[in-house]
């Protein structure tokens, strides 16, 4: 997102998201520490105290910045699944793996506001929302013979460990970034083959 389209935003009267799409540039060039309101007010183009009309603190802005990206990641892995040949369920956990690969500064923000017991309200429900989607394709998946009958929920705690696992070895330079999503292609293929449904003959 460029500077400009921040100015647009703000010029045509919605400070919110003017500032909101700057705290994301900000995130994406430098880090979540680097994200102050102070210098997010100035790549908007606006005073110091004026973030604080709309946002009570750093940590309101930051939600509204997390679920800004949560939207920005399900229309991802909605295209992942679009593309893919092989089974949706696994598409969407590379998808994520991939996210988090291109926009490790997202994944730390996302891991701070939904990985804790106390979601705000607004991220609770594009969780919600996402997790719904991810069930949904397990069960249609299981319908359709992919995988094996099982508890839908478990599956998909199961698989949604593993990728968060997978993303933070590949955030923490754990994994080689250079082969990082080629191994989180082998290691989600050996996680398909145990809830695969392979008919017997």
């Amino acid at each position: 997102m460029d500077k400009s389209a921040v100015r647009t935003g703000y010029h045509h009267g919605s400070l919110p998201t003017a500032l909101t799409a700057a705290a994301l540039e900000l995130l994406d060039e430098q880090g979540l520490e680097k994200v102050t309101v102070r210098e997010v007010a100035r790549r908007a183009g606006v005073s110091p105290g004026a973030p604080f009309r709309h946002f009570a603190d750093r940590q309101a802005l930051l939600t509204a910045v997390a679920d800004l990206i949560l939207e920005d990641l399900e229309q991802w892995q909605h295209a992942q699944v679009a593309a893919a040949e092989a089974p949706a369920t696994r598409a969407i956990g590379l998808g994520f793996v991939r996210y988090a690969i291109r926009h490790p500064h997202r994944f730390e923000l996302v891991k701070s506001s939904v990985y804790r017991p106390d979601q705000p309200a607004s991220v609770q429900a594009r969780v919600s929302g996402l997790e719904r989607a991810f069930t949904d394709l397990i069960v249609a998946d299981q319908e359709s013979g992919t995988l094996r009958p099982g508890d839908p929920a478990l599956v998909a705690l199961a698989g949604q460990a593993l990728v968060y696992g997978l993303s933070q070895m590949i955030v923490d330079g754990f994994l080689p970034a250079a082969e990082a999503e080629h191994l989180a292609e082998q290691v989600l293929d050996l996680f398909g083959i145990g809830i695969a449904h392979i008919p017997s003959t």
